[in-house]
């Protein structure tokens, strides 16, 4: 991060661990997606961190699920700056399974009843790299995660 005053080499880096815990944990997340023009489009979802992506449902015409359907590129964030994880990645339309247990674990996570929501679309982003800022020990710790190309 050239102009930062981080430090070169891995000590004190973040383990994805660590990243993976704030996913986790985080209730409302800001997910970021390119208008058609290239016009950035910021808005705050509840989803979930499952088996290394994330997911969230959003309304079949919202300006997310069109804006997706031209370019599947997005960042999703949590919502602690002084702690924060961003994740840049690829978002595909995906369903619901016995494995992933969305709606299931979407209730329980958020005590908010998704049945008359079982049409709308479900997205998995997938991520591409990923960046954890822990602002206490920040020049020590920024670090950055890629991730190869499914």
């Amino acid at each position: 991060m050239p102009g930062y005053g981080i430090p070169k080499g891995r000590k004190g880096l973040l383990p994805w661990k660590w990243a993976e815990q704030r996913l986790k944990k985080s209730h409302n997340y800001w997910i970021t997606t390119a208008g058609p023009d290239g016009s950035p489009h910021t808005m705050v979802v509840w989803g979930m961190w499952i088996d290394g992506g994330f997911y969230f449902s959003t309304g079949k015409g919202s300006r997310k699920a069109r804006n997706l359907a031209q370019n599947p590129r997005c960042v999703v964030s949590t919502e602690r700056a002084d702690e924060a994880v961003i994740v840049e990645g690829e978002a595909g339309l995906t369903k619901d399974s016995p494995a992933i247990k969305f709606f299931s674990q979407y209730e329980k996570k958020y005590k908010w009843d998704m049945s008359q929501m079982q049409d709308e679309p479900i997205y998995r982003v997938t991520p591409r790299k990923a960046f954890g800022l822990y602002e206490k020990k920040f020049q020590a710790s920024a670090t950055r995660w890629k991730f190869p190309s499914r």
